[in-house]
């Protein structure tokens, strides 16, 4: 969730606080944005390290090599599977290998540290600060230009060469220890060394020649205008892969692009990644791109290269000679709410705690804190409240939660008191008052925080259609979707994609990459809640192109989660790590581990949260659902063991019932305790229908798919099915589903088979 440096950072910029005594207000339907933050409150910090070109854009914070954009001293930048780090001598360019670090937890931490780099730099002139020159879906250039001098160095996630271009000179290149130069000797462009237990090729142009200065030091002398070179790390050190390189060396990346379609029909989200290149020199041979594990795994579309593949933080990274690839994952779908259940056992149950959550709705809508992120907690809380009051037929106590919700996002939206949204046009972001977690200061999270926004939004909207109108309150949603979710690039107004990275397939948090492990996401789950706002706010505007980007956004961000959090396939956790999930991801480091707390109850649990109607994605994997809830056990007994204790002590047990209900709604409802604590995004009402509901459904089926976006289908264990669907629209909708079940929908209805 929070994506705070525990540590204080030495930071170039300062992020001041404004001194003007009045803030404008700039009308945008029925609410209001400002144009400064109003007295005393924090300004949005200056993404200072930018060429004038890239200065005219909006600043891409959120990002893997954000880092550079903000800091004068930048951390290093986790590209995968190489890191590289811009300092005052030039760049440091390395092949980070695995460290096992045992924690105070009992557990360990593992990292790929930016270490043992080899520096290359120009000799003719020292470099200048480095600075981001141009961004693409997922490369970057970057400048270190001195005076008329240029030093221009591109990576791009699964690349593994730095390809680098310089003005006028030679080139040095420094070891962190003495190196051996092996392979074709005849090629004198070519500089292949073991360094560290590495293999590294320095692929300099024809006419260049390499002179051995020192056991630590080579010098490229370039032929005159020939000034670009690509420095690679080689997963072996065999003839052949050196022979590989070399052929593709000179083909230098100038665009990345990555394109993302929705087959109704089969419901699947189809990528498109593709990489544009120009060649140096010779013939233009395309690029060797790098496949993560969630790009390879279960593809028959790519075929790597027989070649070993890289040992990465992200699990084995293979390698394919091409210039494009495509990807393609099923959407299970999810509906907005789940029907009414039927009369049972728990039935009162369910009435008096619907009846005592109404009673302290007002509360509940902001339980802790007083800023953006716990306000549309809160909001969505309600809403899943109202939910239920609404489908087990009370509409008048549906009205009134509805109207407080109304009220209170109403009150935020026209920027009253202390709570307000600003838009800086300068850095091409909204920041949100009062801060928390450094939304503003680090540009921090905000996916997690404008996600619960524009779902609520979306959730009043299903309901009351004119109240999201842009004429009215939606135009300010508008606002906070473009902020994390824009489409377009090269815009002035937002980055593309604020805090999604689309080859790595998650989003990132921390907004001003701070930390020696690179940029990192913590609650994957609350991204989820994000794309969901993004596809429901899609269906009911009739904004094809936004649910279409939702949905990617959606089903992308889940391949990620069982990759990369839950490793449900088995290829990315080494066996070191002895955790069953990771709670932290990071550039270069995976951590079960929380930023406020080391209670294994809270480090699960961020993952989940917020458990609603969209996470049946959760139970992809039903066996892994298990284990995992039956690791909280002795994870818990090691946590007491060392003299920890939280208050209560069964924090969050409403979302391991919900969690577990999602693999067996009978352990489900058993583990759950009515009296018992509840996470503040949840109530005693949500939990007790959600697992009613699946005990009375059975669990998601995802073998069946529809033809429609908002659909669902569980199975019970006796095989029986039942089939759910969602029409957004203002006509009748025929749904299939993929075992030839149907259903008819009525506009702006939820429809349940028999």
């Amino acid at each position: 969730m929070f994506s705070v440096i525990r540590a204080i950072v030495a930071i170039s910029f300062t992020a001041g606080f404004a001194m003007t005594s009045y803030a404008q207000a700039v009308k945008l339907g029925a609410g209001n944005y400002f144009a400064t933050p109003k007295s005393g409150d924090r300004v949005v910090p200056k993404a200072a390290m930018r060429t004038p070109a890239a200065l005219a854009l909006a600043a891409p914070s959120a990002q893997w090599y954000s880092t550079i954009l903000y800091n004068e001293k930048p951390e290093a930048v986790f590209v995968q599977p190489i890191t590289i780090k811009p300092t005052a001598k030039g760049v440091e360019f390395a092949y980070p290998g695995k460290e096992v670090v045992p924690t105070e937890r009992r557990d360990t931490v593992i990292q790929y540290p930016h270490r043992g780099a080899l520096l290359i730099s120009p000799a003719a002139f020292s470099p200048g600060p480095a600075k981001i020159a141009k961004t693409d879906d997922w490369s970057v250039d970057i400048s270190m230009a001195r005076g008329a001098d240029e030093f221009l160095t591109t990576v791009a996630h699964g690349f593994p060469f730095a390809q680098m271009q310089i003005s006028r000179g030679d080139v040095r290149l420094n070891l962190p220890e003495a190196g051996q130069r092996w392979g074709d000797a005849d090629k004198a462009q070519i500089l292949a060394l073991r360094v560290k237990g590495r293999s590294y090729a320095i692929f300099a142009p024809a006419g260049a020649r390499w002179e051995n200065v020192s056991p630590t030091e080579w010098i490229a002398r370039m032929p005159a205008g020939k000034g670009y070179l690509s420095v690679a790390a080689l997963p072996d050190d065999q003839a052949s892969t050196l022979a590989l390189f070399a052929k593709h060396a000179y083909s230098f990346i100038e665009q990345t692009r990555v394109q993302w379609d929705f087959d109704a029909a089969s419901s699947t989200v189809q990528t498109t990644f593709s990489a544009n290149t120009r060649a140096m020199e010779g013939a233009d041979t395309g690029p060797l791109l790098g496949l993560y594990p969630h790009h390879w795994h279960n593809n028959t579309s790519v075929a790597p290269l027989p070649v070993i593949a890289y040992d990465t933080i992200r699990g084995p990274i293979k390698l394919i000679a091409a210039n494009a690839f495509k990807t393609s994952a099923v959407y299970n779908g999810f509906v907005p709410f789940w029907p009414a259940v039927t009369e049972g056992p728990r039935s009162s149950e369910l009435r008096d705690v619907m009846k005592a959550d109404q009673r302290n709705a007002r509360r509940m809508m902001l339980e802790e804190g007083k800023g953006p992120y716990w306000q549309g907690k809160g909001l969505q809380r309600i809403l899943k409240v109202m939910d239920v009051v609404e489908q087990q037929g009370d509409l008048e106590g549906r009205d009134r939660l509805l109207a407080l919700v109304k009220g209170r996002a109403q009150q935020w939206l026209a920027g009253e008191g202390n709570t307000y949204f600003h838009l800086d046009k300068g850095q091409g972001t909204v920041a949100s008052y009062p801060e928390e977690f450094f939304a503003v200061e680090q540009l921090n999270d905000h996916h997690f925080t404008y996600g619960y926004w524009i779902r609520a939004a979306a959730e009043i909207a299903l309901r009351d259609p004119s109240w999201a109108a842009k004429d009215q309150w939606g135009g300010m949603i508008d606002l906070l979707i473009a902020d994390i979710a824009n489409p377009v690039r090269g815009s002035a107004e937002f980055p593309f994609l604020r805090n999604f990275d689309p080859y790595e397939a998650h989003s990132w948090a921390s907004g001003i990459g701070l930390g020696d492990m690179g940029n990192n996401q913590e609650s994957s789950s609350e991204a989820i809640n994000a794309w969901v706002g993004l596809i429901l706010w899609g269906e009911i505007h009739g904004n094809k192109a936004l649910r279409d980007l939702g949905l990617y956004l959606y089903t992308t961000e889940i391949q990620g989660i069982n990759h990369y959090w839950f490793d449900i396939h088995h290829l990315v956790l080494p066996p070191e790590y002895k955790n069953i999930e990771v709670s932290q991801v990071f550039g270069g480091m995976i951590a079960h581990n929380t930023w406020w707390i080391d209670d294994p109850r809270q480090i699960k649990g961020i993952n989940l949260l917020p458990i609603t109607t969209a996470s049946t994605y959760l139970a992809t994997d039903p066996a892994f659902v298990k284990r995992n809830i039956e690791s909280l056990k002795p994870e818990i007994a090691t946590f007491e063991a060392r003299g920890k204790r939280v208050n209560p002590p069964d924090i969050w047990q409403d979302l391991f019932a919900k969690y577990l209900a999602l693999a067996d709604p009978e352990a489900g409802l058993a583990r759950w305790n009515r009296w018992g604590s509840f996470e503040l995004g949840e109530t005693r009402t949500h939990a007790l229908h959600w697992m009613l509901s699946l005990q009375e459904m059975g669990t998601p089926d995802t073998s069946v798919t529809a033809d429609t976006t908002l659909y669902t289908v569980f199975k019970r264990p006796d095989g029986r099915k039942t089939y759910l669907a969602y029409n957004a629209g203002k006509a009748p909708l025929q749904v299939r589903f993929s075992d030839g079940a149907s259903l008819t929908v009525a506009p702006g209805a939820l429809a349940r088979s028999k």
